[in-house]
Parts: structure tokens; sequence; C-alpha cells
């Protein structure tokens, strides 16, 4: 039987989310990336597993094996479904990582839920806090970028995610990282998930404000950014971040695309091992 919860949000009592658990010890909740799935984390879980302790990963709604609603893409509702999660297997001391659009379900948990039951946050390629250009978030990116990409989505939704495969790696600098294999894999994800979904999700990473709720963290937290990220500009998202969450850390991985999970996973994963230890 699949690993399934349903969620408790008033109007999606029909919402069920897929999560897989492994190993044992300090739980570490991995939180993904869109348009992606739980399956994106294949090169984290075993080293974390066989490093001692117990992960469990989990596809947000609309993607991968959970179900697909047709409303509910917003961060609010998302996080009530990680909060499930959270509740299902009473965790606690949990390291909490989101990658790309996972970062907001980390600022919109703390903010919502408390950190009772968080031990440590890890922000990678993060879009958290705050992605839209604003007079008071200048570095941010206009908000045509957001629409562009939903006209996209739109209407040509397969077209769309082929190309913003290639750029979420640089596949053109790391052909001798990244195999063609590897992108058609990515694209498989991706093409299979929830079209609304994949839609809706666009205006929810690319324009909730969470400076409020980043400001308001106060447990151990790391930031963890490439300085070659073509979609996901590190000035309104992780070093802003860092800004704002007092006592933070910022590791900026040289060269490394949105997709360093990938591209940079062996540094990557030291980094995760030590601030988790």
């Amino acid at each position: 039987m699949p690993n399934l919860i349903k969620t408790t949000a008033q109007k999606d009592n029909n919402v069920s989310i897929y999560y897989e658990d492994h190993g044992s010890g300090q739980p570490i909740v991995l939180v993904h990336g869109w348009p992606l799935s739980s399956a994106m984390w294949e090169y984290q879980v075993p080293v974390l597993v066989e490093a001692g302790y117990r992960v469990i990963i989990y596809d947000r709604r609309g993607f991968g094996r959970s179900s697909r609603p047709y409303f509910g893409y917003d961060y609010k509702s998302m996080t009530e479904d990680l909060h499930d999660l959270i509740e299902k297997l009473d965790l606690k001391d949990i390291v909490l990582v989101g990658f790309s659009m996972g970062g907001g379900e980390l600022g919109q948990y703390a903010e919502t839920y408390g950190t009772s039951r968080i031990s440590k946050l890890i922000f990678i390629s993060s879009v958290a806090p705050y992605l839209l250009k604003t007079d008071d978030n200048p570095d941010g990116a206009p908000d045509e970028v957001f629409k562009g990409m939903e006209e996209n989505v739109k209407n040509d939704r397969a077209g769309f995610l082929k190309a913003f495969g290639e750029s979420f790696v640089n596949y053109k600098d790391y052909k001798d990282r990244i195999s063609q294999g590897q992108l058609d894999y990515n694209f498989q994800i991706a093409i299979d998930a929830s079209p609304k979904g994949t839609l809706d999700c666009i205006n929810s990473f690319g324009r909730t404000d969470l400076r409020k709720e980043l400001k308001a963290i106060q447990v151990p937290t790391l930031f963890i950014h490439g300085d070659a990220d073509n979609i996901v500009p590190s000035a309104p998202s992780s070093q802003q971040g860092h800004q704002l969450v007092k006592g933070s850390k910022l590791e900026i991985i040289k060269g490394g695309p949105h997709g360093l999970y990938l591209t940079h996973k062996d540094e990557l994963n030291r980094l995760l091992l030590s601030f988790i230890k």
C-alpha cells in the first residue's frame, strides 16, 4: 500500500499526500521544488540515511503521486499539507529542508505553526523570501516574468517545460555532469504533474511576500545558493533571507545553477551534513 495521508484543509478533505519514510534517527523532511516531485531527492536521500538520519520526502499536492485538486495551490494550503504530515508521523526535532519553491513552505510553516517541532531550517536555491520586484524589493523580478511563465504554461506547457529544464541546470555549461537521460527524466516528472497545479504555483512562488515570516525565524538556519542560478536570483531570495534571519548562515556554491542538487550534489551533500551535525 502506498504511504498516503489525508489533509485536514476544510476545502480539501479529499486530498491525499504521498510520502516516503526511510531510515531512523533525527528526522529530516525534504520539500521539493517546482515543477518536480520528491523524486528530485534521489541523490540526497541515501547520503542522509546512511549518515544515520530518518529521511521523509513527500509530493506536493498536484505533483508526483499526491492528489491533483483543482484549487489550493497557495502557500497556506500547501503548508497545511506539510503540517498534517508532520503531525501524522509525530515528528520532533526536525531538520526541515526546502528546495526552490519548497523554501516558501518553510517560511510559511514557521510563521503559521511555530518551530516547537523544528530543530533547523535549510533553504536551497530558495524562492523565499520574495521574488517579485516592488518599490521596497528592487532586486526582485518584474511581474512580466511571471506573467510570461503563466502564458507559456497555458499555451504550450510541454514546450515551456522542455526549455525550462535546460535552464534549470545550465545544461550548456554542464553537459559533462547532466545526461540527456536526466533531462528527459526531469521533463517526465514535470509533464506528469497537474497542469492547473503547475500554473497556479507560479503565482505562489512568484508573488508571495514571506519577508515577515522569515524575519520571525529563531532556529538555526542555512541558505545555500549557486552564483550561476539563472532561474532564481540570489539577491531577493537567499541573500535577503540571510539578512532577515538573525544568526543564519549563507553558503554560495561557485558555478552552481538552480538545480545544483544534481550538478553539485557532492558539495551540496557535504554542506547539508555539516550543518545538520
